[in-house]
């Protein structure tokens, strides 16, 4: 028997990882009805069959599950192996496409990305923005960055920001003349600038203290989706109390444009990560810049 070729093995685990010939096809820069042609020439040659297929679902069979749990390290290693050879030959050139949030770009963009370009000139990155998760390889996207645990548990994760930090903020104006919230409840009687998630529904401020969580569901004229930038310039100019990201405020902190309140009862939580499907081959780019995002040295202070 002729023994499968590393295409016949990545096109199973792909198909094995998405439980779908069109995903996987994505994936593998494959049409749908090649990866299935992939995969029974595959089964009749091992003389077993991997997936169960019907109109509406593939399922790996026993042997499926023993054949993918055996291949998937190996493959893994020789991945890694060929990524080594190639870092001694490759100079990073040519586009990355990153999907990411308005959020993850505040984090990304000065101080990973931008240095990033100058160390290569070569290289070309389209950044695009959606605050709802979308699925990269059906939208092409090489590389995703969101909240680490927002990932999708099918993917792997790269830290590449440290621990991140929510604030509530007001101008010293506005603190004077309405009063300080000392609890998150007090939020209520204060005007707020109100999320909304992109489906729609409403955001709900989260405070932790202790071990003890609250959830206030704030009150305000206006509702803001997935657009921090404008809740901040409307608390700077004293129109209510806003909910960012601290990297964001900072600069308007630093300058005593906005104060924070409630500091007790927002810890940090953990960063943004860089995601990728596992298996799928990287050009020498994506693979610079992953290594390039991944150092501390680079991450926000």
């Amino acid at each position: 028997m002729a023994r499968p070729d590393i295409a016949n093995l990545n096109a199973v685990l792909s198909v094995a990882r998405h439980r779908n010939f069109r995903r996987a096809a994505a994936e593998l820069g494959m049409s749908p009805s090649a990866v299935s042609h992939t995969i029974a020439e595959l089964e009749h040659r091992l003389g077993i069959r991997l997936f169960n297929r019907t109109t509406r679902s593939v399922s790996l069979t026993p042997a499926g599950e023993e054949f993918t749990r055996r291949v998937e390290p190996a493959l893994q290693e020789l991945a890694l192996a060929l990524d080594a050879m190639n870092q001694h030959r490759e100079t990073p050139s040519g586009r990355i496409r990153i999907n990411t949030s308005v959020g993850g770009a505040h984090v990304l963009l000065a101080p990973i990305l931008l240095p990033f370009l100058a160390l290569h000139p070569e290289v070309q990155v389209e950044l695009a923005l959606d605050n709802g998760l979308i699925d990269i390889v059906d939208q092409e996207f090489d590389i995703g960055a969101r909240l680490i645990e927002s990932v999708p548990k099918d993917m792997v994760a790269v830290l590449c920001s440290p621990p991140l930090r929510l604030v509530v903020v007001a101008s010293p104006g506005y603190i004077a003349k309405h009063g300080t919230p000392w609890i998150p409840e007090d939020l209520l009687e204060h005007a707020c600038f109100r999320m909304r998630f992109p489906n729609g529904g409403v955001y709900k401020w989260e405070f932790s203290k202790d071990g003890v969580k609250k959830e206030i569901d704030v009150r305000g004229q206006l509702s803001l989706s997935g657009h921090q930038d404008l809740a901040l310039q409307g608390a700077i100019a004293g129109y209510g109390i806003a909910l960012v990201a601290e990297h964001i405020a900072r600069p308007h902190l630093d300058q005593a444009a906005l104060v924070t309140v409630l500091d007790d009862w927002t810890p940090p939580f953990p960063g943004l990560a860089l995601f990728y499907p596992p298996g799928r081959p990287m050009t020498a780019a994506v693979r610079a810049f992953i290594e390039h995002a991944r150092s501390p040295d680079h991450w926000p202070a």
